[in-house]
């Protein structure tokens, strides 16, 4: 639990927060729209929850969003799920993702690097051609309003123009890394159906060439629906026959045309992690997220013209859609295609020196791998552009945050943050005006009214509880794909407190206004009451040289008992003898709690992820339940399906 008066970590120096974009924001805010003239972030979190339709109106006159047609109202129906924001308005995500061009058409809007060439600049100018360019062709190919457009493609700029174009012409983007399989893309894609397929021939990571022909064909024969696939060789053979190439629908000097479209026109799809069944289909709008990402990355992230944005991800995590909205602020994104780790690894903290990087984030996991690896960023590297490191994917351990502090600079801000593909955007997170806690996210976003609820909906200060979300947020999905009655979007967020969002998280909202995030909901540990998140065991024990990765699962058992085994992936050349099991048991006990020492230490030959890299929790416990597997899990969302038939064989054995 926080500590009631901690020592902040890093504190922003007064001319750093009258400085930020969101103290400006807040003191016009205050002379437009009502809001505080004084009591800094949490006065100003108040108000823009309290009063929602003030604070999204100040925030669209604010960043000059464009609305074709204004809007009747900010908020109609603000009912969950359902809400109705901006009834009547139109206008285009992709018009606001290019409007620097007119202002600094020759600076660049994207750096592209990859493992062994770079950076390579696009000028806004030359980013906006290529949108027009494409846009026409798409419709030119029939594409409409509405119509889906998919690309199997790596973080490249190709992705971008094609995400952008799709837009243009009001079509709903969505996409997936070429390191799925064709049976993951295909579990995804085939319930949207799309009609136009951008691919790459294949990648490179890791140092290594991998050529991705096959999965292509596979796609073409399985998506019936397309109308056209658009070959990008990026290894360099030639374009299949009755595919069209990149080159060519790209070459024009055309002035992009930009479809008018309701507030709540889809925008993209987004794929949950799909543990169980298919993949949820996400649908969130062009409206939604212009806002909610204005604010995330221009008032949050404290972004503008001049900076360089630069997050590590794929196109098949969310964080690299989020990554493509830097550009709605004007700032320069920075794509990365290639391994996190290559050729050591150090490789992200050269790409944020290389790049000029302002705004760097990375997974906890890459920070916690670089402490381990003995890396030193600082040391090494000329970070002095870096002014912050953000962190997701799952809570950045206190460590993380100590690493981070001594071995980068101790003028550090580092924002942990914590979201969902859900919403595509933050829950919690970055705030340039408040100090950095050890452990902590820094506070609630605007707009955001979360909180910590126990079980019968009660509000907690300094205790556990579920994240909810008590107002509508409009990145919320506007529905889920093939769900005509709205049940499997209402079952996953609202069946447990009624008309408000449960997330499926611990946290701990503290007396402060931070907020600790405690791993899910649904795969946290209950020993004798006390509850305590997966996350917490993992930080410690993983601080162990000997632990490479852990799984912790607690197990309800037919009979009323309850099982905790921790699964440990051991480094090269440790063994799991008694010396080592004596020290998991005492770390856990010393620095978490007596309850939740494990009932017994397993080795694994390796823990089961999720596509976009999380822990499998979930599925492994119902598997540890007796669920058969292909139940218990969707095949093609685990990144090494053969790791699961270990927790198999182990069910069957203790059964």
């Amino acid at each position: 639990m926080p500590t009631e008066n901690p020592q902040p970590l890093w504190q922003p120096d007064p001319r750093r927060i009258a400085d930020a974009r969101i103290t400006r924001f807040q003191a016009w805010a205050a002379e437009h729209h009502g809001a505080p003239d004084g009591g800094g972030y949490p006065a100003l979190h108040r108000w823009s929850v309290e009063r929602l339709d003030a604070f999204w109106e100040a925030l669209t006159q604010w960043f000059d969003v464009r609305f074709s047609t204004p809007p009747t109202a900010v908020l109609g129906d603000r009912a969950m799920p359902g809400a109705q924001w901006f009834p009547g308005a139109t206008l285009n995500y992709a018009e606001h993702a290019l409007r620097a061009a007119a202002t600094r058409p020759d600076e660049p809007a994207l750096l592209h690097l990859d493992e062994s060439h770079g950076p390579h600049p696009v000028t806004w100018a030359e980013l906006r051609r290529r949108v027009g360019s494409l846009a026409a062709e798409l419709r030119a190919l029939g594409v409409r309003p509405g119509d889906r457009v998919s690309g199997y493609l790596p973080n490249i700029p190709e992705a971008v123009v094609a995400l952008l174009a799709a837009a243009a012409v009001g079509a709903v983007w969505t996409s997936c890394a070429p390191d799925f399989g064709a049976r993951s893309v295909l579990d995804r894609f085939q319930q949207v159906e799309p009609v136009v397929l951008f691919a790459v021939d294949g990648y490179h990571y890791g140092g290594k060439r991998h050529e991705r022909h096959d999965t292509v064909a596979e796609l073409r024969r399985e998506l019936p629906t397309l109308r056209a696939v658009v070959h990008i060789p990026l290894l360099g053979t030639p374009a299949p026959e009755g595919t069209l190439e990149w080159a060519a629908l790209t070459a024009a000097d055309t002035e992009p045309d930009f479809e008018q479209v309701p507030f709540d026109h889809p925008l993209w799809v987004l794929y949950s992690s799909g543990t169980t069944g298919l993949p949820k289909a996400i649908v969130q709008s062009q409206g939604g997220i212009l806002v909610e990402h204005l604010k995330q990355l221009g008032l949050h992230c404290d972004l503008g013209p001049g900076d360089r944005f630069f997050w590590y991800t794929s196109t098949g995590w969310m964080m690299w859609n989020f990554l493509v909205s830097g550009l709605l602020t004007g700032t320069t994104i920075v794509l990365y295609d290639g391994s996190p780790g290559h050729p050591d690894t150090g490789a992200q903290w050269r790409i944020a020196e290389a790049t000029g990087a302002t705004l760097y984030g990375t997974s906890a996991a890459y920070v916690m791998a670089c402490r381990k690896a003995g890396v030193h960023p600082g040391r090494d590297h000329d970070l002095s552009t870096v002014r912050c490191v953000a962190t997701t994917g799952s809570p950045l351990p206190p460590d993380g945050f100590r690493w981070l502090h001594d071995e980068v600079r101790a003028d550090l801000w580092i924002a942990s943050v914590s979201g969902g593909t859900d919403v595509c955007s933050c829950f919690a997170g970055a705030v340039p005006t408040l100090p950095v806690h050890i452990g902590e996210l820094q506070a609630p976003g605007l707009g955001t009214d979360l909180q910590s609820w126990d079980p019968d909906g009660n509000p907690l200060v300094d205790e556990v509880g579920e994240l909810v979300v008590t107002n509508p947020m409009p990145s919320m999905p506007v529905r889920f794909w093939n769900d005509p009655d709205g049940s499997r979007y209402h079952d996953s967020y609202f069946d447990t407190y009624p008309g408000v969002w449960r997330h499926g998280d611990w946290i701990t909202l503290t007396s402060r206004g931070s907020v600790v995030i405690h791993g899910r909901s649904d795969s946290t540990l209950n020993r004798q009451g006390v509850r305590m998140g997966s996350a917490d065991i993992y930080e410690a024990v993983e601080r162990l040289p000997e632990i490479r990765e852990s799984l912790v699962i607690g197990v309800e058992q037919p009979d009323g008992d309850y099982w905790m085994p921790l699964f440990v992936h051991l480094a090269p050349g440790a063994r799991l003898d008694d010396d080592l099991l004596r020290r998991i048991r005492l770390t856990i006990r010393e620095q978490l709690s007596p309850r939740h020492v494990p009932d017994e230490v397993i080795e694994v030959p390796g823990v089961p992820h999720t596509l976009t890299g999380k822990r499998i929790e979930v599925p492994v416990k119902r598997i540890l339940q007796g669920t058969p597997l292909e139940k218990a899990v969707n095949p093609g969302s685990v990144d090494d399906l053969a790791l699961l038939h270990f927790y198999e064989k182990l069910a069957r054995e203790r059964a």
